[in-house]
């Protein structure tokens, strides 16, 4: 299992399906970016400390900072560099060459947002491969594989939009997937490419070509929390694969929680990428603002010891670096969850059926978002104009409009009404494309095709010279047909 992905929460899905293998009785090697506190005896987790370092160098960021200024929170030239730049670092890792030569495997699983660097050890150890599709509205790996993803109803995965988009909404979804095309086709086959042939084989296929043999797609939605969409055969919905019921909590949430004599409690993170302790002073003392004029215990995920010390620290608020999320969402006194709107932790709402407010950030949160807001469990604030009027008054209304508790619990109904658990199905996957030594016969020729011959682009160009042809031809006759009555009519009238 390989990802390369910049934060930790594309893992997540990794560790969850690694662990139902293991337990199977499989020999997992998972190769990732981030080092685990509590390592699983059952996987070999390898971290390569090229890897590593250029990861956390890269996501040593301040998002919210670009984002309040109305600016992009990575600039669009790292977010390029990214994809080649990570690649290098990985391959030239003394550790990844160790793994290279260690033998054979019956199975590679890799992330399906931009795989095309790691696509590079499939082709390696000739195995065949799957992707986990961690970014749920992320469609390129789908496209790849031939599925179709209609930019009409498919939004960009960074915009707002929804399935349902007026004419200029069409049109700038459309400008954005295909600006996105060929930025990652600029970077895959001038810069990415020379990065395998250089690690891996001179000879190496184009990634393109390698990721269109993909055996089977894990894709992190599920029509319930993203949208119904027209998959193949070799697609398999997982979302929610490591959501799981709430246990107890640690004994100290749990005596602050209940110190609000049974009014509840608010929990706020904004996820591992988005860092909380970068906010400006200015943002923080909204959020107290706020925070001490709530009548509910406030839990606030917060990366620093620092502001523990802080005077102005309103007794109902709790500060921790890590909080069992699953745990307090699932907790029977909750009342809200305010989120950058992550799709894991949307997901983590959904099943426990926990109202939103959410102020999106980057890359994917404002699709993940405008969904939650069509299923009606959310409110989006923006940061650039948030108010201690409007994050209060959010707050309240998702607490005390039943809609949006009733919305929230709507969808939990539907995300666990399954025939199977998301991890059973995964694992029947994966044991499937290991018995059958990959998924081959599920795959659709249309992976092979272009443009031209996908959207028969070549039939309608023919048909319009076949009607052209034929309109014309009528024409020809139409006029040879009347010049000859003409001419009879004439010599008739001669005689006459």
């Amino acid at each position: 299992m390989v990802t390369l992905a910049g934060t930790k929460s594309h893992k997540i899905p990794f560790v969850e399906l690694g662990k139902g293998l293991s337990e199977r009785g499989h020999n997992l090697t998972f190769v990732n970016a981030f080092p685990t506190d509590s390592p699983n005896p059952l996987i070999d987790e390898i971290n390569p400390t090229n890897l590593v370092m250029y990861i956390k160098n890269f996501t040593n960021w301040d998002l919210l900072g670009p984002k309040l200024r109305g600016q992009m929170p990575v600039p669009i030239i790292d977010i390029f560099k990214f994809g080649y730049e990570v690649c290098e670092a990985f391959l030239s890792d003394r550790e990844t060459k160790i793994l290279m030569h260690r033998g054979t495997f019956d199975l590679v699983i890799l992330d399906g947002a931009y795989p095309e660097c790691a696509v590079g050890l499939a082709y390696h150890f000739r195995a065949p491969f799957i992707y986990i599709n961690t970014v749920g509205f992320y469609t390129g790996s789908l496209s790849m594989a031939g599925n179709p993803t209609l930019y009409s109803v498919t939004p960009y995965f960074g915009l707002a939009l929804s399935d349902n988009m007026h004419l200029l909404q069409r049109l700038t979804n459309s400008a954005y997937h295909l600006c996105l095309a060929a930025f990652h086709s600029v970077m895959v086959t001038y810069f990415l490419h020379k990065v395998l042939k250089a690690h891996i084989n001179p000879a190496i296929p184009s990634p393109y070509d390698i990721t269109k043999n993909v055996s089977l797609i894990f894709q992190n939605g599920h029509f319930s929390l993203t949208y119904p969409r027209p998959f193949l055969p070799s697609v398999v919905e997982i979302a929610c694969i490591h959501c799981r019921p709430a246990k107890p909590l640690p004994k100290d949430i749990e005596q602050f929680i209940n110190a609000g004599y049974g009014r509840g409690f608010v929990y706020v993170s904004m996820g591992s990428s988005v860092k909380a302790v970068n906010m400006p002073e200015k943002l923080r003392m909204l959020f107290i603002s706020v925070f001490r004029s709530l009548p509910y215990q406030i839990l606030w995920k917060w990366e620093s010891a620092g502001l523990t010390q802080s005077l102005d620290l309103p007794k109902n608020v709790m500060l921790g670096h890590w909080f069992p999320q699953q745990d307090l969402l699932g907790h029977p006194r909750i009342r809200a969850f305010v989120t950058h709107g992550g799709l894991l932790s949307l997901f983590e709402t959904v099943y426990h059926g926990v109202p939103v407010v959410a102020m999106p950030v980057f890359c994917d949160h404002d699709s993940n978002v405008e969904k939650a807001i069509q299923d009606g469990y959310a409110i989006r604030l923006e940061w650039q104009e948030l108010t201690v009027t409007r994050l209060m008054n959010s707050i309240s209304t998702v607490i005390n409009d039943p809609q949006y508790k009733n919305n929230a619990l709507r969808r939990s109904y539907l995300l666990k009404d399954q025939q199977e658990l998301p991890i059973q199905r995964a694992i029947f996957w994966t044991e499937y494309v290991i018995r059958h030594k990959g998924g081959y016969h599920l795959q659709s020729p249309s992976k092979d095709m272009n443009f031209i011959r996908y959207y028969l682009i070549d039939v309608i160009i023919l048909a319009l010279i076949l009607i052209y042809l034929t309109i014309h031809s009528l024409q020809l006759i139409c006029k040879f047909t009347s010049k000859i009555i003409s001419c009879k009519y004439k010599v008739k009238l001669k005689y006459n």
